[in-house]
């Protein structure tokens, strides 16, 4: 969706059916509940095996952990490409990720494809940047024409960065390398980076890949929020600020339960408000952190940016509108409690909202705009 000479408004209104946000501010998405009955979703499966090329053996490839879940809609189907652990070692990010299929016609109830659709192999380019810690916390968008664009994390156990990858079918994938390679002169093309939301709309029922002033844009970060373009979805430039460095447009604040972590979570919305992107807050341990919380737990937040300048903060909600709560996102490997958003689509007039239950299980929240 190209704009050229068009306002944003006439964006809106000829390209993009927006959804109507409804939550504890005007302007976010939700509220969202947990289906009864359903979650988890997706729960590790040690008898599924899978022949390892890097190691020549068959491994438990989701064995240990399921989680952290990209989502799209392909032929009418809800898609998840799923995180997915082995039980090569032990503790968080020294195991092998690779990133699993599952689909289903609801939105509720999953089939797994069987065999990882994402993952290193000895004559790939980038087998240095994912061996031995593999492909991480996909995220996927839709363009207009079908095809499909996964932003997932690149993992060696020594430097994490965030990876480009596209598909027509969503089982195979080419992958492009780091996003920030060929920006600044590959400045920033080993740096540590990883979680990207790049900013999408709804048209004729389905999210897919918005374009803002001629450019696409993604938020992406950990640590704080920094904003990049792009103009063929695959060479990602970073946002820097008066100074050279990358432009924070959103970082921890002190007291709340984003104290520690502002880390991007599913592809941002553009909506008549603006541009909401649902993050994911990890909050600090000692005073500086939200006392009503446990240390070091992740709940999610919102916040709205400008679209006419998307790395313009407009507001942001001061309390998490989702956090843990069930017994299977307060135990597993962060036992602290998490819910961490990475999956979000538009299927059969609800939005559903997929995340990760303390690094170890997939679950499900819907939020229905018609429901009153």
């Amino acid at each position: 969706m190209k704009i050229i000479g068009l306002s944003l408004t006439l964006l809106l209104v000829v390209a993009c059916t927006a959804p109507t946000p409804q939550s504890s501010a005007d302007w976010a998405l939700g509220p969202f509940e947990r289906p009864a009955g359903v979650n988890p979703v997706l729960s590790p499966d040690s008898s599924s095996l899978f022949f390892c090329p890097m190691r020549g053996v068959a491994v438990d490839w989701e064995g240990s952990d399921t989680f952290n879940p990209a989502a799209t809609v392909l032929n009418g189907r809800v898609v998840l490409l799923y995180r997915a652990e082995d039980n090569s070692a032990v503790g968080i990010g020294q195991r092998t990720s690779r990133i699993g299929y599952a689909s289903s016609p609801d939105g509720l109830f999953f089939v797994r494809h069987g065999a990882p659709v994402l993952y290193p192999t000895p004559d790939d380019e980038q087998a240095d940047n994912e061996c031995p810690g593999g492909c991480e916390d996909p995220r996927v968008v839709q363009t207009d024409d079908g095809l499909y664009l996964m932003l997932y994390t690149q993992w060696n156990r020594r430097q994490a960065r965030l990876a480009v990858a596209t598909s027509r079918d969503l089982v195979t994938w080419q992958k492009h390398g780091p996003a920030f390679a060929a920006a600044y002169g590959g400045r920033f093309k080993d740096d540590f980076s990883k979680s990207a939301s790049v900013v999408t709309c709804l048209k004729d029922g389905q999210l897919v890949v918005a374009r803002i002033g001629g450019k696409y844009w993604m938020y992406w970060g950990e640590q704080f929020v920094n904003v990049a373009t792009s103009t063929n979805l695959i060479d990602w430039t970073p946002l820097l600020d008066a100074d050279g460095q990358l432009l924070r447009v959103m970082e921890p604040r002190k007291g709340h339960f984003d104290s520690q972590l502002t880390e991007c979570g599913p592809p941002a919305v553009l909506t008549p408000k603006g541009i909401v992107l649902i993050y994911n807050g990890k909050n600090l341990e000692g005073p500086d952190g939200d006392q009503r919380y446990v240390p070091n737990t992740y709940c999610a937040g919102q916040a709205l940016f400008s679209a006419d300048n998307p790395a313009h903060l407009l507001d942001r909600l001061d309390e998490p509108f989702f956090l843990p709560e069930a017994d299977f996102e307060c135990s597993g490997q962060y036992p602290a409690g998490t819910v961490f958003t990475e999956g979000l689509v538009y299927h059969r007039d609800r939005w559903l909202l997929y995340y990760g239950c303390a690094d170890s299980r997939v679950s499900v929240a819907v939020y229905n705009p018609n429901k009153i």
